[in-house]
């Protein structure tokens, strides 16, 4: 009697770089012989790739570990990821764990599991290493979405910023050779994806096992046939240099497009997070990004509250943001004390009161400066890369410089990128498409010329 294939339930908290090694996992299953539960469906396996950036990350950790459990009775459960390299033990102690397995080995998964399932021993096996043994690179790239995918570029950092538990978790900066990512990326250009995001933990510092550098990768997948856009996930500042800007700015594939973690507006909150950088060089890159393309879309990540930060280093926060720099989006974060780390130690905690407070306030103005960004290209045409995902007749899609279009659905324009007139700016809930509140879109006219490229 034929059997059935054993169903495979994943689930990715955290970055993108997590959705990228979690969509590769997936394939190893797939290409296995398992097959991936539907949603809401009872998995045989459950796995599990972990976040721990906040204390509410690994909060959300346990509850997705503990959830999964308890939805899929007698499933083996394998939980891997930052989470799992940290607090291993915490993990093994859940009910209903079998695997627990750390960074260094989650390349191996999939043959974990294959072999505790064929040897019937659900005795918990648990494989971490000290961060120092940490030396591995996962390559990995999502698949999920024929528009877009995930490309892991880097792992791993050498920084040791205040706050930060991410060094101890993926260890020290590391990545493949520039000729081993073309040959992802050509693979992700083979499926259809029309555009790939490059990540990683610090993808400024690329190649420092090779000897190569992120400039050098980028020129080398601009020449990758098939993949028409190049978007960069983050990347410091300090590591954002003027060749990456101008060849960024006069590429035709690499999008006007960048994201730059600032994490506060005050330099001495900056020097207590030991970052690399005061607000003055921070402005001048920004700076030159704009000369180069003005067209540029901005986003900055912001942490609120860090240990010691006064009312007026956030006003100074608030008024650099607001008034000099203004980027299109904040992507924020209250500090969440990391045990282990130097900033864990700092005296003068804000209270998380303040610290709501004052993300609001951020939050409010990200809003304002997102819809005042949006508003610029009204009346103007641009290219966008239209998803498959419809609600309520509508279609989204981005143009080239990140705004989020909304038109009327058209199934021969999904995963085409196309000339759209930007009409207008709207919400979600305004428009009755929907959508989920939140977030600004720009409602979008396809002209009848514009066809599939």
């Amino acid at each position: 009697m034929k059997t059935e294939p054993r169903k495979v339930a994943f689930y990715t908290l955290g970055c993108k770089l997590n959705f990228s090694e979690t969509a590769t996992l997936a394939r190893r299953f797939d290409e296995g012989g398992f097959v991936r539960a539907a949603r809401g469906e009872r998995a045989d396996i459950c796995i599990i790739n972990t976040c721990s950036v906040t204390d509410h990350a690994d909060k959300k950790c346990r509850h997705t570990v503990r959830r999964a459990v308890r939805e899929n009775p007698g499933a083996f459960v394998a939980v891997t990821g930052c989470y799992a390299q940290l607090r291993p033990q915490e993990l093994a102690e859940i009910e209903g764990v079998d695997l627990v397995i750390g960074n260094q080995e989650k390349g191996t998964l999939y043959e974990q599991v294959v072999r505790m399932l064929t040897q019937g021993d659900r005795q918990i096996e648990v494989h971490t290493c000290a961060t120092e043994e940490i030396r591995s690179f996962f390559a990995a790239f999502s698949t999920g979405d024929r528009t877009r995918a995930f490309l892991k570029v880097q792992d791993g950092c050498d920084y040791r910023c205040a706050y930060c538990t991410i060094p101890d978790a993926r260890g020290g900066s590391r990545n493949l050779p520039v000729a081993e990512i073309v040959s992802e990326a050509e693979q992700i250009a083979a499926r259809g994806v029309r555009e790939v995001v490059l990540t990683g933990v610090n993808i400024g510092d690329f190649g420092r096992t090779t000897g190569e550098s992120f400039f050098d990768l980028i020129r080398a997948l601009e020449r990758v046939e098939g993949i028409e856009r190049y978007r960069i996930s983050s990347i410091e500042p300090n590591l954002l240099t003027d060749s990456i800007i101008d060849f960024c700015a006069g590429s035709a594939k690499f999008m006007p497009h960048f994201h730059i973690p600032l994490q506060a507006g005050n330099d001495g909150v900056l020097r207590r997070m030991r970052r690399r950088y005061d607000t003055a060089r921070f402005a001048e890159r920004i700076g030159r990004v704009r000369e180069a393309r003005p067209d540029v879309f901005i986003g900055i990540d912001v942490i609120v509250g860090f240990p010691g930060e006064t009312e007026g280093d956030f006003n100074e926060t608030f008024r650099f943001l607001a008034e000099e720099i203004r980027p299109a989006y904040l992507h924020l974060f209250p500090y969440s004390v990391r045990p282990g780390t130097p900033a864990a130690e700092l005296p003068d905690r804000v209270a998380p009161e303040v610290a709501a407070e004052r993300v609001a306030k951020l939050g409010a103005l990200s809003a304002r400066l997102h819809e005042a960004f949006c508003s610029r290209f009204t009346g103007e045409v641009r290219p966008v890369l239209f998803e498959s995902t419809v609600r309520g007749g509508q279609m989204t899609g981005f143009t080239d410089n990140y705004i989020r279009v909304m038109a009327p659905y058209r199934r021969e324009q999904v995963n085409r990128i196309v000339p759209v007139k930007l009409d207008s700016v709207v919400s979600p809930e305004a428009n009755g498409s929907g959508y989920a509140g939140g977030e600004t879109f720009v409602t979008g006219v396809l002209s009848d010329e514009s066809t599939p490229d």
